[in-house]
């Protein structure tokens, strides 16, 4: 009994390994890329191309072992490990199609020749505090951010692989986002849209992706909300320095009728900005409904941001910083701002043809319109179609004024691919896209 009870401590630390092989119920085949997560840790893995997992130096104990598969319902199942433990699981097909279909095309899988990164929704939620997108990327593999506004609020830039975001392609949906004039993606422009995004792959180096107007140093593919069967409500708050506040509501109806889900968000963010003068005012909403039935699934998406930012875009010299001024912002008319709304329109349709063959296809509309303004100093009044005015012996051709300078763009277009699934471990997907942009 002392002997026992002396070894209690060193067997409650043992660690132990769980492993086991991931197949298809009816069929019996192996499913290889299978996402497997042991629930509350951040333990999780993917079975190989023989359909097995392996998870090693697990802590005894109780677990519940989540497992899911494209095209297949989600099995969960309680696992007691205090050994070496083997746990195969069978996974039924679905009887409905899945939302990942929409993005399948522009996705890589784990034996592929390309190096990427899967964030899901409960890694983005743990620091989704009022940051843009970008942030929430910072501590992947490679990438570097910057803020103008220097607290991650505002506008914000990503690079990754020491290539900018004009050479990122970005996707939501397998729908481009990049600018098609600069070709940039401005996520200032989309305020708290991490709130309503289910997962991110990461694509370092040329990748998969091929939508959209952006070169390919890396490559972000967004998924937007998918199904939730269970109705929710949810309210998320958060502060934090330099008077940084978030506001988020988010509602679902959970599956209704067996076939349709609907889903909505409305998001407030506010910042002053580490920077002098660096403030943000942004608003966003999204909204979501889908159809489902064994075959085919149609999504609409509607989504918008708007934001009124201070500029704080320029750089500083050297002898500023060394005078301890790290604050500093050249621009001091109190109303050099920003101000920009972008409308997103997106109809997302999938049809399963037969076992092996299915189309995925995708209309959508952006809309964007906004007006920076500025002081200029002894600008030219002939450049704004004035005329000098003359007094006496003098001419006054030069002028202080205060200018805006509009925007108004639209995008849109159509995508679509063809998969054709001919073996377990062999894929052809044809596609294309055809886009139009008109700006002023």
């Amino acid at each position: 009994m002392a002997f026992t009870a002396l070894l209690l401590p060193f067997l409650a630390a043992a660690q132990f390994s769980l492993s086991g092989k991931i197949t298809d119920a009816q069929t019996g085949e192996t499913l290889p890329g299978a996402s497997i997560s042991i629930e509350k840790t951040s333990i999780k893995t993917a079975s190989d191309v023989g359909g097995n997992f392996l998870f090693r130096n697990v802590k005894s104990g109780s677990y519940n072992v989540t497992v899911s598969y494209i095209g297949y319902q989600q099995m969960r199942e309680t696992v007691i490990i205090n050994a070496d433990q083997t746990q195969n699981f069978t996974l039924k097909r679905s009887t409905q199609q899945a939302d990942e279909v929409f993005v399948r095309s522009t996705r890589t899988g784990q034996n592929s020749g390309f190096t990427y990164t899967n964030l899901s929704k409960k890694e983005l939620a743990k620091n989704n505090l009022g940051q843009d997108l970008p942030f929430l990327l910072n501590q992947t593999p490679s990438a570097v951010v910057t803020s103008d506004a220097g607290a991650g609020v505002g506008y914000t830039g990503i690079r990754i692989r020491g290539s900018d975001g004009t050479r990122i392609n970005v996707t939501v949906n397998g729908i481009p986002l990049n600018d098609s004039e600069s070709q940039g993606s401005y996520f200032v422009d989309l305020p708290d849209f991490a709130s309503s995004v289910d997962n991110i792959q990461i694509q370092r180096g040329v990748g998969t992706s091929t939508n959209g107007a952006g070169a390919f140093g890396a490559s972000i593919n967004v998924q937007t909300t998918t199904r939730q069967d269970t109705a929710y409500a949810q309210l998320d708050n958060s502060a934090g320095s330099y008077n940084t506040i978030k506001n988020t509501v988010s509602l679902g109806s959970g599956l209704v009728g067996n076939h349709f889900t609907f889903d909505g968000r409305l998001s407030r963010i506010k910042s002053d900005g580490y920077i002098d003068r660096g403030a943000s005012d942004l608003k966003s909403y999204f909204l979501t409904g889908a159809y489902y039935n064994k075959n085919t699934i149609v999504r609409l998406n509607v989504f918008s941001g708007t934001e009124k930012t201070y500029q704080a875009w320029n750089g500083i010299f050297q002898d500023i910083l060394l005078s301890g001024d790290r604050t500093h912002n050249d621009f001091t008319y109190k109303n050099q701002t920003d101000n920009y709304i972008q409308n997103h329109y997106q109809l997302l349709v999938n049809q399963k043809i037969s076992d092996k063959f299915s189309f995925n296809g995708a209309l959508h509309y952006t809309k964007g319109s906004g007006y920076y303004e500025e002081y200029k100093a002894d600008a030219l009044v002939a450049d704004y179609g004035l005329t000098p005015v003359v007094y006496g012996t003098h001419t006054i051709d030069t002028t202080d004024l205060v200018r805006r300078r509009w925007l108004d763009n639209d995008f849109y277009g159509v995508t679509y691919n063809f998969n054709y699934q001919a073996q377990k471990n062999l894929n052809f997907t044809l596609g294309g896209a055809y886009n139009i942009y008109t700006g002023a």
